[in-house]
C-alpha cells in the first residue's frame, strides 16, 4: 500500500465532526491531523484527507470507498453504523459477487461499499470511480489511461457486464487496479444517477521533488481543466491534487511566519513550483 496517495472528501465545515464520527466506528483508527482546515485520519494505517472548507463541493457515488470486511458480522455492523441517518443505496443481502454486501451513503455524502472479502485484502478500502452520464464506457480506457502513467502499476482484474443487465456490451461491472501499489477500482454505469465527479472528492497525489509534480501534472491534465493550489481535472472530470512534500513542510513548519507566506505564495500557484515556493519563504 502507498500511502503517498489518497482520497481527499471536502465537507462543508464539519470535517472535524465527520472525522470523531468514523475514528468512534472503525477499527484500528485515529486521527493524525487535526486542523481548521485539514483533516487527516488513518484507518487501519491507510490515510483518508478531509477538507473542512465551505459548502461549494460535496461528495457524491460517482467516487465511493470499498470497504473489505473479514467477517459477515462486520459488514452487518459498519451497515448499521454507517447507514444511520443516511441512506441505504443497495440493501445489506447476498449478491452473485458476495455472500454479505451492502452499498450506503452516510449522513455526510460519503458513499461506501461495504465487502465481506473471504482472502485478506491488500487495503482496508480502496476508492472506487463509476464512470456515469457523459463518462459510462470510458471506465476501461481510463484504467489504461492511469496504469499507463504511474510506476508500479497494473491491472488485477476486469469483469463486464453479462448481457441483459442494461448496460452497452463492453462496459465494466467491477474492476481492480493498482497505481504505484496503490489500489483502486472502478466501473460505468449508464443509469441516470444525475451526478458526475466532482471537487466534493478527489485524489492526493504526494510527490518527491519538482520532477515528479511536472510529471504527474503534465501526464494527468493533458485534455482535462488546470485549477488552483495543485489541483486540477482529469479529461474524465475527476479531480486530482498534485502536492510536493516540501510544500507540506514548509506550510506545517511550526513557524507561523514561514507556514503563512508558503501558504499565501501556493494560493497564487495552478502547479505548484516549489522553488517559487521556497524564495518566498526566505523573502
Amino acid at each position: 500500500m502507498n500511502n503517498d496517495i489518497f482520497p481527499c472528501i471536502w465537507f462543508n465545515q464539519n470535517g472535524s465532526e465527520a472525522a470523531k464520527f468514523y475514528t468512534s466506528i472503525f477499527k484500528n483508527s485515529k486521527i493524525t491531523v487535526d486542523t481548521q482546515i485539514v483533516i487527516n485520519i488513518e484507518i487501519e494505517g491507510q490515510k483518508l484527507m478531509f477538507l473542512s472548507v465551505g459548502p461549494q463541493f460535496k461528495p457524491n457515488q460517482t467516487l465511493s470507498l470499498m470497504l473489505m470486511c473479514d467477517s459477515h458480522e462486520e459488514v452487518e455492523d459498519y451497515y448499521q453504523r454507517l447507514s444511520e441517518n443516511g441512506k441505504v443505496m443497495m440493501e445489506l443481502n447476498s449478491y452473485p459477487w458476495s455472500e454479505k454486501y451492502a452499498w450506503v451513503e452516510d449522513q455526510y455524502g460519503i458513499s461506501w461499499q461495504l465487502y465481506y472479502a473471504s482472502e485478506k485484502a491488500k487495503q482496508k478500502f480502496s476508492p472506487t470511480m463509476m464512470f456515469t452520464g457523459t463518462n459510462a464506457g470510458k471506465c476501461r480506457e481510463a484504467i489504461s489511461f492511469y496504469t499507463d502513467i504511474f510506476p508500479n502499476s497494473q491491472v488485477e482484474g476486469i469483469m463486464d457486464y453479462p448481457e441483459g443487465q442494461g448496460e452497452p456490451a463492453g462496459n465494466i461491472a467491477h474492476s481492480q487496479f493498482q497505481i504505484d501499489n496503490y489500489t483502486m477500482m472502478a466501473m460505468d454505469s449508464s443509469h441516470d444517477h444525475k451526478v458526475q465527479f466532482s471537487e466534493g472528492t478527489s485524489m492526493v497525489v504526494m510527490t518527491n521533488d519538482q520532477e515528479e509534480t511536472d510529471f504527474y501534472w503534465n501526464k494527468l491534465t493533458e485534455g482535462g481543466e488546470e485549477s488552483m493550489c495543485g489541483w486540477f481535472k482529469d479529461k474524465y472530470g475527476f479531480s486530482w491534487q498534485i502536492t510536493p512534500k516540501r510544500l507540506i513542510e514548509l506550510t506545517n513548519s511550526g513557524n507561523p511566519e514561514t507556514s503563512k507566506k508558503a501558504f499565501d505564495a501556493m494560493l497564487k500557484m495552478k502547479k505548484i513550483i516549489i522553488k517559487d515556493i521556497e524564495d518566498a519563504v526566505n523573502s
